[in-house]
């Protein structure tokens, strides 16, 4: 990433902040339920004892086991999850999205005054959005509120909950087969909503497939076009609801997204690409003032 790429993304958690802070001052909004698990992570010992994306490894895996603890704590189950960001956002999680022009950061998250935040790309396809969002959750989970480091062995940790969180190992155990073909894997990933190569990736560390049969998938995937997009997906680009509903409810009292952004000195294109550009924030020419926005509803977000 070079510099001004991350002073790009430095920029995007400030403006979410104030856009956060403005939107809570005026909805209600879930209080956070983000569990602590920072016992679960391993960082400041051996990097070898950290299972790298796609390393077979045993079942003594804390990461695995952090990502079962909070699916249980949400009731989840080991069913494929409809919508991560949806679920995240039902835990207090501030979901917002990066600027098309941070193109080199897929995702990053962080703690403000006890609040957990997380951005998103909206350029990768819908399965690796899910991923990047579950990801982040890991690093929320895993890493904790005080400070969250994002080098080799956490960025391995986070990937680790991801793929289980996503993934459970029941599940996967209970429908795959041993060696399973690479067809397997194309139909596998529908139901889990997951990126191919994050599935042969997940058959892996479950042991499932040998180091050749685990080559061999990601030698076809990418032969196929898997390696950086999904082909023929069906799986749509998930969004934030909360942000939806406040601008609806906005909308509906006649507050325009260009008021809000005024509200908070920013420009309408910035405000757009902080709300997964769900509304369009184009100034209309009336040329007058907007009403004041008193006896705003409050906003419930539905489980």
């Amino acid at each position: 990433m070079t510099a001004s790429q991350r002073d790009i993304a430095l920029s995007a958690g400030r403006l979410a902040r104030t856009l956060q802070d403005w939107i809570g001052a005026n909805f209600r909004l879930p209080a956070p339920d983000i569990p602590s698990l920072t016992s679960f992570s391993r960082l400041g010992s051996d990097e070898d004892q950290i299972p790298h994306p796609g390393e077979a490894a045993g079942t003594d895996v804390p990461a695995e086991e952090a990502a079962s603890l909070v699916r249980a704590r949400w009731g989840l189950g080991n069913a494929p999850i409809p919508n991560v960001v949806h679920l995240l956002e039902a835990h207090g999680v501030r979901i917002f999205s990066l600027s098309r022009d941070c193109l080199e950061v897929d995702a990053f998250s962080f703690w403000d005054r006890g609040i957990p935040f997380v951005l998103l790309s909206t350029e990768k396809t819908a399965e690796r959005g899910r991923f990047d969002a579950a990801h982040e959750l890991g690093h929320l989970v895993l890493h904790g509120e005080e400070q969250m480091p994002h080098g080799p062995q956490a960025e391995a940790e986070a990937h680790r909950f991801a793929a289980a969180f996503l993934m459970p190992r029941s599940d996967v155990l209970a429908h795959a087969p041993h060696g399973a073909s690479t067809s397997w894997i194309l139909q596998g990933k529908r139901r889990r909503k997951v990126a191919a190569m994050a599935l042969a990736h997940r058959l892996h560390e479950l042991g499932l497939t040998t180091e050749w049969q685990y080559r061999t998938h990601c030698v076809e995937l990418g032969r196929l076009g898997y390696r950086k997009s999904e082909p023929r997906s069906g799986v749509v680009r998930e969004t934030s609801q909360v942000l939806g509903k406040v601008f609806t409810a906005l909308r509906s009292e006649g507050t325009r997204p260009a008021d809000v952004a005024r509200d908070l000195y920013l420009r309408p294109a910035d405000l757009n690409d902080l709300i997964f550009g769900l509304v369009v924030t184009a100034q209309d020419g009336d040329g007058q003032p907007h009403q004041g926005m008193s006896g705003r509803p409050k906003l419930s977000i539905v489980r």
